[in-house]
């Protein structure tokens, strides 16, 4: 029996940039990721071409010689596929493809392949083709010009243009329907949110391939799904954090309320808009956090730009001014551990851990602690007599330090913070 192995495809890497108005594009670092982005995909990068221009060529985006030189490559060395690192229109891709007698992609072309390849619940699936949908509906016209190829001339034009507008409405239609299988999504997720107000909730957010979901694994001893290749993760997946007694290693149950700890997908750079939009549902857990632990690979040459793509994703999603911890991960594989020192005067009240040995993560979850109950007071609430009920409850949402079971109540005495407290005022029936 003989298995047939498909092969991977042969790929050209382009970076543009233009002088005046790209300053965010690094040719070395954008075509460093975008390869990643390519071999996550499953290409074989064979050769990688930068750009920079004063203007851009409306045709090509590149200037024409340097389209030339590629198409050149391509054809003596057996390329399938070439993507560039900036957004093209229709117009650029109709004309690469004419020149180059290629395949041509754009990077949000290649995020969406591998977010279609690595979606695994319903509502990454509805989230992806939603995006994929909307990044085709404008060029349209590309996939049209097989038309004039094959008959040209008169009696083409109208059919094809017919056509697309077909596919726009079968295209707006399943928009809609997609975005309204989302909104409903949206409010069971709201409903099953509503049921976490007597959690603490914690996030972890940070550039793509950082090791979020080896620290949530090391964190709460789970087995979310890990592999070393750019957005792993998409669907957010929760976990119980247990707070250990230091000295028995057992877990403390009256900790005031449980704490919650999510993974989420990552970020990364020049990340197109519509795909946040897309992904806006799932990136809900970050907005409703309590604390966002900003993992960053400390390892990684470019972690300061890393850090700066995921406060504008931040900003953008209107979290960034939610308590926020750096957690520097990977310091086991920094070379210069003087880092360290330079970092914690930087980034003041920053945790520096290694989620794949486990390095420091009671120094972590302490910080979070801290965050969590900086505000906490004791108080002395009142239930009445044989409300064993509400008492129950109470050892959920916060930290009893007592019980006296009266002749007609009983007394607890609770830890918690103010806001806690207030909740617990309107939900309980106490005693004044």
């Amino acid at each position: 029996m003989i298995e047939n192995k498909k092969e991977k495809e042969r790929a050209v890497l382009v970076c543009y940039s233009n002088k005046f108005h790209d300053k965010h594009i690094l040719s070395e670092d954008s075509l460093d990721e975008l390869k990643l982005l390519a071999e996550t995909a499953g290409a074989v990068v064979v050769k990688s071409y930068f750009q920079q221009n004063s203007y851009y060529d409306i045709r090509y985006l590149i200037g024409k010689g340097k389209v030339q030189e590629i198409a050149e490559y391509v054809k003596n060395n057996h390329i399938s596929l070439v993507i560039f690192e900036n957004e093209l229109g229709f117009t650029h891709f109709r004309n690469l493809e004419n020149e180059l007698k290629c395949k041509v992609l754009d990077k949000t072309n290649l995020i969406l392949d591998i977010f279609a390849s690595n979606a695994k619940t319903s509502q990454a699936k509805l989230q992806v083709e939603l995006a994929q949908l909307e990044y085709l509906r404008p060029r349209l016209t590309r996939q049209w010009t097989h038309l004039s190829k094959q008959f040209g001339g008169i009696g083409t034009k109208g059919p094809g243009e017919t056509q697309i507008e077909t596919d726009r409405r079968l295209i707006d239609k399943r928009i809609s329907a997609l975005k309204e299988k989302l909104t409903k999504l949206e409010a069971q997720r709201k409903t099953q949110s509503s049921e976490r107000e007597n959690y603490y909730r914690v996030s972890l957010v940070g550039y793509t391939n950082v090791g979020k979901s080896t620290l949530i694994n090391a964190l709460t001893d789970s087995d979310v799904y890990v592999k070393d290749k750019l957005f792993a993760t998409l669907d957010t997946s929760t976990r119980v954090l247990n707070v250990k007694d230091k000295k028995t290693n057992e877990i403390i149950s009256r900790f005031p309320k449980k704490i919650l700890i999510s993974d989420t997908v990552g970020f990364i750079r020049n990340l197109p808009h519509s795909l946040v939009e897309s992904f806006k549902s799932t990136l809900a857990e970050v907005v409703e956090s309590d604390i966002l632990l900003h993992t960053i690979d400390v390892s990684n040459p470019n972690f300061n730009e890393q850090m700066k793509v995921v406060m504008e994703t931040l900003k953008e999603l209107k979290a960034d001014e939610k308590i926020i911890i750096n957690v520097f991960n990977k310091v086991d594989k920094l070379e210069d551990k003087k880092l360290i020192k330079d970092l914690k005067s930087i980034y003041p009240g920053s945790v520096f851990v290694s989620a794949e040995k486990g390095m420091n993560l009671n120094s972590l979850i302490d910080a979070v602690i801290k965050k969590l109950t900086f505000d906490n007071v004791e108080k002395i609430v009142k239930l009445k007599a044989g409300d064993y009920k509400s008492l129950s409850d109470l050892y959920n949402i916060a930290e009893v330090k007592d019980v006296k079971y009266l002749k007609n109540s009983i007394k607890v005495k609770i830890n918690t913070n103010q806001k806690n407290y207030n909740k617990l005022e309107k939900t309980f029936n106490l005693i004044n």
